[in-house]
């Protein structure tokens, strides 16, 4: 695929009622004693992940990977109108987020919560499913001022080591949406490829549907969304999911692997997908 031009055409930008554009974006937390040379280098990275939102402008975006510090250039990348819920996965509130970020002009916020996932949902910071770090879900239910319809969104970013933790929280993630009423979009991080016990708990029973498979048209190629930036490639694993439940009628769907002159903005590509309620 072409790199973006500087007129910055966006794979989806900016939808009108009754499509909503939902993204899934794991931007790569800052990781410090990283030289300046080095792809993964926040500095270098920072405005490439303005530039890239500032073009796409979802309705609703899942960010994993996100440090306090990071916050800033998300928000100011989007633009005045946009919010965020979601504090940091430890005890305190601190750390690393899985912040729901959304047009406020286009969308209520009418309720927010956040789960650990573990044994013990309503303690913040604790685990126990054999992930070493905690791990959440930030589950936020909207109205669409346009509509009037509501929206329920989960976002997530499952362990990297643990495959009982990655196991036990898809049956957490089914759970939450088997239970709640009306439209569920499910986004996040998965740390594991679509041929996998959690995919298959997640999409089994027809609670939750992936997405990529429901879509009336498919935008790219079926890219890795784990590139490590380097090129994109077809066949390598597709980590980061966007699910839907039957209230759900996923437009379009594609992968993002925009690119400035070579450089990533992240080490992950966004997943980004048009949906309507019904």
């Amino acid at each position: 695929m072409s790199e973006r031009t500087l007129a910055d055409k966006p794979l989806i930008g900016r939808v009108e009622a009754p499509e909503l554009h939902v993204m899934t974006y794991n931007i790569r937390r800052r990781v410090a004693h990283v030289n300046p040379w080095s792809h993964d280098y926040w500095g270098r990275r920072e405005p490439l992940i303005r530039r890239l939102l500032a073009a796409e402008q979802p309705t609703i975006l899942g960010v994993q990977e996100a440090l306090p510090d990071q916050m800033p250039a998300i928000l100011e990348g989007l633009g005045e109108r946009y919010r965020s819920i979601g504090r940091g996965r430890n005890a305190d509130g601190q750390g690393e987020q899985c912040p729901l970020i959304y047009d406020a002009d286009r969308l209520e916020l009418l309720e927010w919560d956040q789960d650990a996932l573990s044994s013990t949902p309503n303690t913040p910071g604790s685990s126990g499913w054999g992930n070493l770090i905690p791990r959440i879900l930030v589950i936020g239910r909207f109205r669409d001022r346009d509509t009037g319809k509501q929206i329920t969104a989960v976002n997530t970013h499952l362990d990297h080591m643990s495959r009982k933790s990655r196991q036990r929280s898809a049956v957490a993630i089914r759970s939450l949406a088997a239970r709640t009423k009306g439209a569920v979009v499910v986004l996040g991080d998965f740390n594991t490829g679509a041929a996998s016990m959690p995919y298959e708990e997640l999409t089994k029973g027809e609670v939750l549907a992936d997405a990529w498979d429901e879509a009336g048209e498919r935008l790219t190629e079926l890219w890795g969304t784990f590139p490590h930036y380097r090129a994109p490639k077809q066949g390598r694993k597709r980590i980061d999911w966007v699910m839907v439940n039957s209230d759900v009628t996923v437009v379009e769907i594609g992968i993002n692997t925009t690119r400035y002159n070579g450089a990533w903005p992240s080490d992950h590509t966004p997943v980004q997908a048009i949906i309507r309620v019904d």
